[in-house]
């Protein structure tokens, strides 16, 4: 086995050493949106890159990575491309709904409607606001949750070690964000620095993209899933806002940030897909009504930095966001209007970039807290508690990681955490190019497994609805899907 590890180092040592790759601190104004992809084929020109050589390195890669890891159940795509088309209607999309070519259709839905998550949604707000602070919430969706996960060991819950797929579309070129459907098991979506996002589909033998969104004229920084799936919003360093139709990837609106400024993160009000958030790089936050493509009144404020995470507690009551000077703030959000209050404010470490916020608020779970899982660039990940309803934070733990500058992921597993007695567990990317699964409730040894495989920095980590796969994506535009291992 050290052999084989010895070869992939090798390999990657003789890759890197080639002026393939842009810097990626930040999304940093440096290297102008619109220029990049046309400044990395200029710099590739100019030292004699050879365009073959990327795909014969990953090729070389995935090969030793399946002596490692055994072999891929289906074939890795290298530039995969597909198209596939339907008419379909999205709710509350008015100029879509004008679109004559829509009128009459019906656009696909999940097995869980709208209708199902607004329900859960009120009765978790329910419950959360007649139990004490800090009490344990015992609920008919957690003993569910519970069952879907099994009696299983620690180990068995955490063995994703076999290799399902490997996409590689967005080849030299960042993937900075990736995301499961929602309530969906084989729809994955990711962005990329080349100013593009891929919806793609595992289902199908062998795995390929679905679609691919193009549009935006710079760096895709974030994007969202709509809670039922019909839409993507996306933002961009081209300072636009983009409303995609995820069946057949054309772009319903287009929204212009009006401060021109570089977008840089969004999310969807969880009970009211209608309303985005966005972050943009002059400090700024914004509530877009996506239906008008105008801003909320009441709904914007200021950060100290540039805003470069959110996310929302699950009754979408509390907004954190985070940006490039070390804070966290939280914000009350008014569900009639849509008007952010600001609450509290964090300072995790000054100057260091808040690059990853995921809330759980365990309201349809058992657990002892609501928490945060944050990435700041203080080679650390940290967990929160929510100590009170304005989103007070304080810090529980923290497990070291390699972070130091790149924008670098988190998520909590949303089913592993109902195993022996409502433990919380969590994966990151890190930039030793490894994803890593900890063990939050452990004293010591927390990590309790390690996946090596990507060839630069992990960006970004997101598992489908059942935890059978775990996807990865990295700075060298490679994303991993990872299954889990059977016994």
């Amino acid at each position: 086995m050290a052999a084989v590890w010895q070869q992939v180092l090798a390999v990657d040592a003789r890759y890197n050493a080639l002026p393939h790759a842009l810097p990626f601190p930040q999304f940093p104004n440096s290297v102008h949106s619109a220029d990049a992809a046309q400044l990395l084929r200029r710099r590739n020109a100019k030292c004699g890159f050879e365009p073959g050589l990327r795909r014969q390195y990953l090729r070389l890669r995935s090969q030793l990575l399946a002596l490692r890891y055994g072999p891929l159940s289906e074939q890795s795509s290298f530039r995969a491309s597909s198209v596939r088309s339907s008419r379909t209607t999205l709710d509350r999309m008015e100029d879509f709904e004008e679109d004559p070519r829509a009128q009459g259709a019906r656009g696909h839905r999940r097995s869980v409607s709208r209708g199902s998550y607004q329900l859960q949604a009120q009765m978790n707000r329910a419950v959360y606001d007649e139990r004490p602070p800090g009490s344990l919430v015992p609920t008919s969706v957690a003993e569910a949750s519970r069952a879907m996960a099994g009696d299983t060991t620690l180990s068995e819950n955490y063995a994703f070690a076999g290799m399902h797929h490997i996409f590689d579309q967005h080849v030299d070129s960042a993937v900075p964000r990736l995301q499961f459907a929602n309530d969906d098991k084989h729809l994955l979506a990711c962005c990329s620095l080349d100013g593009s996002l891929s919806i793609m589909t595992l289902s199908s033998s062998p795995p390929r993209v679905k679609v691919t969104l193009k549009g935006h004229g710079g760096p895709v920084t974030d994007f969202a899933w709509s809670l039922s799936n019909d839409i993507i919003v996306s933002t961009s360093l081209d300072g636009t806002l983009r409303i995609w139709n995820t069946e057949d990837g054309r772009c319903i609106r287009e929204v212009r940030d009006p401060e021109s400024s570089e977008l840089l993160c969004c999310t969807f009000q969880p009970m009211n897909n209608n309303l985005t958030v966005v972050g943009n790089g002059k400090h700024h936050l914004q509530v877009v009504n996506i239906s008008t493509g105008k801003k909320v009144k009441g709904g914007s404020s200021k950060l100290t930095g540039r805003v470069l995470s959110l996310s929302f507690d699950a009754p979408g009551r509390i907004l954190w966001a985070g940006d490039d000077r070390g804070s966290i703030f939280s914000f009350l959000f008014d569900m009639a209007t849509g008007k952010l209050t600001k609450a509290k404010r964090l300072v995790v470490s000054e100057g260091s970039s808040i690059c990853s916020i995921s809330a759980r608020s365990w309201i349809s779970r058992e657990a002892r807290d609501p928490s945060l899982l944050v990435n700041a660039c203080v080679n650390k990940l940290l967990l929160y508690r929510v100590a009170d309803n304005d989103g007070t934070l304080q810090l529980k733990r923290s497990f070291p990681i390699q972070h130091g500058s790149q924008l670098v992921h988190s998520i909590f597993c949303p089913l592993m955490s109902f195993r022996q007695g409502a433990c919380v567990d969590a994966v990151t990317g890190s930039e030793d190019g490894c994803v890593y699964f900890f063990d939050v409730e452990r004293n010591t040894k927390a990590i309790v497994n390690k996946l090596q495989g990507h060839g630069g920095p992990v960006l970004d980590v997101s598992f489908n609805c059942d935890e059978s796969l775990l996807a990865s994506a990295d700075s060298t535009g490679m994303v991993i899907i990872w299954r889990r291992e059977q016994k």
